[in-house]
């Protein structure tokens, strides 16, 4: 009894990682977006907000970051991807995850 016990917590437990970790990867995406999509950045520079904020929250997880400029709606957007494993072992995992984060690229009007 015990160990199914232990078993359902560990279970619980990884969930609540992985669901951390994807809530993470969203949070540094949306970051990057809205860097990106600045009128006086450019799409590298939201890659490079989005790796730098990754690695302070998460560590040094193997990442992979996407930038490109998109239309949503007809006006030019900037979308971030990041893919990361799936933690299945604590922070270790197979497999992937992949989130996208979108901004709509400002205009300057001076």
């Amino acid at each position: 009894m015990s160990i199914l016990v232990i078993a359902i917590a560990a279970g619980i437990i990884q969930l609540v990682l992985t669901l951390h970790v994807r809530n993470m990867l969203m949070s540094c995406a949306a970051e990057g977006a809205h860097t990106a999509a600045r009128y006086d950045r450019e799409l590298v520079d939201g890659a490079e907000r989005t790796d730098s904020l990754i690695a302070a929250s998460l560590g040094d997880i193997p990442r992979d970051i996407a930038v490109r400029e998109v239309l949503i709606d007809g006006r030019p957007s900037a979308e971030v991807e990041v893919s990361a494993p799936v933690p299945v072992l604590g922070l270790w995992g197979v497999g992937s995850m992949t989130v996208t984060a979108h901004a709509v690229e400002e205009v300057h009007r001076g």
